[in-house]
């Protein structure tokens, strides 16, 4: 079936850096785009950040949502089945449960209905 397992959410100032990680197990996402959404209290689920399937020559293309561009980076390793959310120059409007997730298409950005799985979640916080 699969899962997705998040870490590396904690409390951090802002202007801080965080590190998430996703790391898979159950089955391969070679074949997934992989992504991280957010939900704030109060707040929609919101996509933050895909990256694509690798292509033949071992490329991905990443997508981001216009609040975290410049800030945020998004990578993968499949040989790890694993995926990473780099954020830096941390906002308070940051802050937010991070899950990760799954979508069996080559790339791009999706809707959280369209998500084929989902990690529990990482709690983000963001101190002024």
């Amino acid at each position: 079936q699969g899962q997705l397992v998040e870490s590396g959410g904690r409390l951090v100032q802002a202007g801080g850096s965080l590190r998430l990680s996703c790391a898979a197990s159950g089955r391969t996402f070679s074949d997934y785009a992989m992504g991280w959404f957010r939900q704030a209290p109060g707040k929609e689920r919101q996509f933050v950040a895909s990256v694509s399937r690798y292509s033949r020559w071992y490329e991905t293309n990443t997508y981001y949502d216009d609040s975290v561009k410049g800030r945020f980076a998004i990578s993968r390793a499949n040989a790890k089945n694993a995926v990473y959310l780099q954020m830096n120059s941390l906002k308070p409007e940051d802050t937010a449960v991070y899950y990760c997730a799954a979508r069996r298409v080559q790339g791009g950005t999706w809707n959280p209905s369209e998500t084929d799985h989902w990690g529990q979640g990482t709690q983000v916080t963001v101190s002024s």
